[in-house]
């Protein structure tokens, strides 16, 4: 959720005089201010804002490739938001480039896949482990993790 509380670049399309709780806008066409990116998000949808936010292709850019240059048994770390912020800056990308990160970010989770399946398999979510993965990430090793606790029982049950 901070992801869409920062506050973002726009350019005012047309000229706006509103005020919501705290955020008072007055702008005229053509205008450069920052605004909340939920608002900016819904003020673009209605063709009133253009967000400028280049951080973004950056933001992508450099996560993954901290991961393709990490070790092969070691995760990168990255923002618990980090699939909000790339589906939000894939959703604002022509088709063509949309195609072309999609690639690289298919080549990133299955590197992560990877990495979270041989952890989760070997021990619980530690708080090292937990700070360098994404909120949809913890999900999956938590899952991996009780899935791979029961497969074990199972077939080492005269072990146990």
């Amino acid at each position: 959720m901070g992801y869409l509380v920062e506050d973002v670049k726009v350019q005012y399309k047309s000229a706006l005089d509103v005020s919501l709780d705290e955020i008072v806008i007055d702008s005229k066409e053509g205008d450069i201010g920052s605004i909340p990116r939920w608002l900016a998000q819904t003020l673009t949808e209605s063709g009133v804002v253009t967000i400028h936010d280049k951080d973004d292709a950056a933001y992508v850019s450099r996560t993954l490739n901290l991961e393709r240059i990490a070790r092969a048994h070691d995760l990168s770390g990255i923002n618990a938001d980090f699939y909000i912020r790339v589906n939000d800056y894939l959703s604002s990308l022509d088709e063509k480039d949309r195609e072309r990160i999609i690639v690289s970010l298919n080549s990133f989770v299955v590197s992560r896949i990877e990495k979270i399946v041989k952890l989760a398999a070997a021990s619980k979510l530690t708080p090292t482990i937990r700070e360098k993965l994404s909120v949809e990430e913890r999900e999956l090793y938590e899952f991996i993790h009780e899935s791979t606790a029961v497969f074990k029982k199972k077939v080492l049950k005269k072990f146990d």
